[in-house]
């Protein structure tokens, strides 16, 4: 009797695929997510205790994030164009392997006793650079290493794994810094290296590279791809509005000290709760194979942000306003899980890097400019007005954004895409 063939059983039927806790690549993945995450935010940590430690001016402070946030500006089109021609793992191990040179960079400079801030600026450039292909790359990554119908339990994880590692990481810097001062520096580059090795054996399925030309139109590819599908138009362009007006992570040390009167120790406790929300919401995720009423999901959690931003801006209450930051981060993961999941089966293989690097430069601007117009806006109307405009505006952006765009709300589910 003859072998069926490959990925089918007895009776040459379609196999069911691999759970995806024991499929290996997925696994992988997910592991150097955690570590690149955790790593990252231990490296911010260090960093800016160590400029402010050299400088002692807040403005270094604002310098440190414009000089990880301008190579990602003035590269994420070749970024995206990279990842969709050429090896995809490839350049995942080569971005963790040149974080990890960095962080050694870090480590040698201070312990040479290196006192000026400049240099430190400048090797934060190439960080910068290096998570500008990093990024789109990772992103397109994950539907190459799970099958269709896993897709949404792999975004859930992948979010969930990528939250821990923001939850983790600033805690463990401080801890670390506290404990070995910089030679954090060094387990930062342990963890890069741990998440370049855990990317080696990822096998990659359905990969079709782009094979164009480079031409200004091939470059600017994801941008007319975006354009043209107007249900990936809408769900990057209501997250990118809706973490402009909700950002409000810079006020809260306003919150903190002149507000609710909790000092440092609420302080910490706020910076932490949407991060805790986000997990709590991504590990509810993973136990649903197949979301439903997606469109109108993704349109609701955008409410439920603003709703979240608009209390936390009028609540004296800690114990509330905590509360408050934890539904607005789990109203966030919803959104990027579903954003995610529509962008990632929408967009063919040879055009995710670009989609993703437009999609990641987007949000990455939000959330840099979120801040600054919480903060203009704090200065010309005082602080809690400013959160609570920053709310209503994300609803009103919620319910416009269902009448501008009715295929994406129409969407049910992954079939649909």
């Amino acid at each position: 009797m003859p072998e069926p063939p490959p990925g089918t059983d007895a009776v040459g039927r379609a196999a069911p695929p691999v759970s995806i806790y024991r499929n290996p690549s997925f696994l992988c993945y997910a592991v150097m997510r955690v570590f690149n995450s955790a790593a990252l935010q231990m490296l911010n940590v260090a960093v800016g205790w160590q400029v402010y430690e050299l400088t002692g001016d807040p403005l270094d402070l604002g310098l440190v994030g414009l000089a990880q946030f301008a190579p990602v500006l003035a590269l994420f089109l070749v970024a995206g164009l990279v990842a969709d021609r050429f090896s995809r793992r490839n350049i995942c191990v080569v971005t963790n392997l040149v974080h990890t040179l960095i962080s050694g960079l870090f480590l040698a400079y201070a312990l040479s006793g290196g006192a000026a801030a400049w240099p430190i600026f400048l090797v934060l450039v190439v960080h910068g650079s290096a998570r500008s292909f990093f990024q789109p790359t990772v992103n397109s990554v994950l539907a190459n290493v799970v099958p269709r119908e896993q897709f949404a339990t792999a975004v859930a994880l992948s979010s969930s794994v990528l939250k821990a590692g923001y939850l983790l990481g600033p805690a463990i810097g401080g801890f670390l810094i506290a404990w070995i001062g910089l030679w954090v520096y060094l387990v930062v580059a342990v963890c890069f290296a741990i998440a370049a090795v855990a990317a080696m054996p990822m096998v990659l399925q359905g990969v079709r590279r782009a094979s164009l030309a480079v031409t200004l139109d091939t470059v600017l590819g994801g941008f007319a791809f975006v354009w043209r599908r107007k249900v990936v138009l809408g769900a990057i362009t209501i997250d990118l509005i809706a973490v402009l007006f909700s950002g409000i992570v810079g006020l809260l040390p306003v919150y903190a000290k002149d507000i609710l009167e909790v000092g440092p120790e609420g302080l910490g406790i706020m910076r932490t709760m949407p991060a805790v929300g986000a997990l709590i919401v991504g590990v509810a995720l993973t136990q649903i194979p197949e979301p439903r009423h997606m469109g109108a999901t993704l349109i609701a959690s955008t409410v439920v942000l603003g709703v979240a931003t608009l209390g936390f801006a009028v609540s004296e209450v800690f114990w509330l306003s905590i509360l408050l930051l934890a539904i607005l981060g789990g109203s966030d993961m919803l959104s990027v899980y579903i954003r995610q999941t529509i962008m990632q089966v929408s967009t063919p293989d040879e055009m995710r890097g670009r989609v993703n690097a437009v999609s990641s430069v987007a949000i990455n601007a939000s959330n840099e400019l979120g801040d600054f117009r919480a903060g203009l806006m704090a200065a010309w109307i005082t602080t809690v007005p400013a959160v609570a405009v920053g709310g209503i505006v994300t609803i009103a952006v919620a319910a416009l954004w269902a009448r501008l765009f009715p295929d994406l709300r129409r969407i049910d589910r992954i079939a649909d895409l």
